[in-house]
């Protein structure tokens, strides 16, 4: 199971949900302080900004964030939860959520996630940039960009209510 929430819901998620596994996307400067109960193999700090242009004096998310992610997904055991988080826990961290899900259960539909994804989570606006770059890896042939494209922008809000996705459905 995959735990999407908030930085500032980070301590409570992972206690709440029993979570070993944790994934933080966060600007360069954001502080995260790892839980006690996440050991320090079992958790990835990807340093990116929450955009999908370039813009001077920030960082793109890139091939290299999303090589390291898929990574980390695929040494996850699945034994116990995996908490996924950015800042607001909306855009970054649900991209992240999906693209864990399509390469861990490659026979589920992008369509079929990303609109599991939209039911889940009202605010989720997934970074385009990270779902690109995923589609491209993993070769869908555009079928994650479209899929989540379909789901359009998420509801405004300062933070996401922390939500989990099921890798198979």
């Amino acid at each position: 199971m995959i735990h999407v929430c908030s930085l500032s819901k980070v301590e409570e998620t992972v206690v709440r949900t029993g979570a070993e596994w944790l994934l933080s996307l966060l600007a360069a400067g954001t502080d995260v302080t790892r839980p006690a109960s996440i050991s320090r193999k079992n958790h990835l700090h990807l340093v990116m900004h929450d955009i999908a242009v370039a813009q001077e004096g920030m960082t793109m998310p890139g091939e290299e964030h999303v090589r390291d992610l898929l990574d980390f997904a695929r040494r996850w055991d699945r034994a116990r939860p995996l908490v996924v988080h950015c800042y607001a826990g909306i855009s970054r961290s649900t991209a992240s959520a999906y693209i864990i899900a399509a390469a861990l259960a490659p026979k589920r539909g992008e369509v079929e996630l990303a609109e599991t994804l939209r039911a889940l989570s009202p605010t989720a606006t997934p970074n385009p940039r990270l779902i690109a770059i995923a589609d491209a890896l993993l070769e869908r042939n555009g079928r994650m960009i479209r899929a989540i494209e379909a789901i359009g922008r998420g509801a405004e809000a300062f933070e996401c209510t922390p939500f989990a996705l099921k890798i198979d459905g």
